[in-house]
């Protein structure tokens, strides 16, 4: 078993109030789970308006397919105009990880 993680921290554009970063962050989140099966939630920075942490995680039995599912939520994060990817980090975690 393997599981892949992925944290995408995310500057937002002209928001002004937590409702407004509501719906942009929503939408992001709903859609990776449902075109990808992905366990997914804004992770940090709730309070502020302009900057949120969306992680991910994906379990699969081989790496080739969990590579493959972290690659498509990446390019779908990083290809929507309303945010700018400022970061993202990836992980893999194996059966004979400590």
């Amino acid at each position: 078993m393997y599981v892949g993680t992925l944290s995408f921290d995310l500057l937002l554009g002209d928001i002004r109030s937590l409702k407004e970063k509501r719906s942009v962050v929503r939408p992001i989140v709903a859609e990776l789970q449902r075109k990808y099966a992905v366990s997914v939630a804004e992770v940090d920075h709730q309070d502020l308006h302009r900057r949120t942490v969306i992680g991910l995680a994906v379990v699969s039995g081989d790496t080739e397919h969990l590579t493959d599912v972290l690659d498509r939520c990446e390019r779908l994060v990083a290809g929507r105009p309303e945010v700018e990817l400022l970061s993202v980090r990836r992980r893999l975690h194996g059966e004979h990880d400590d």
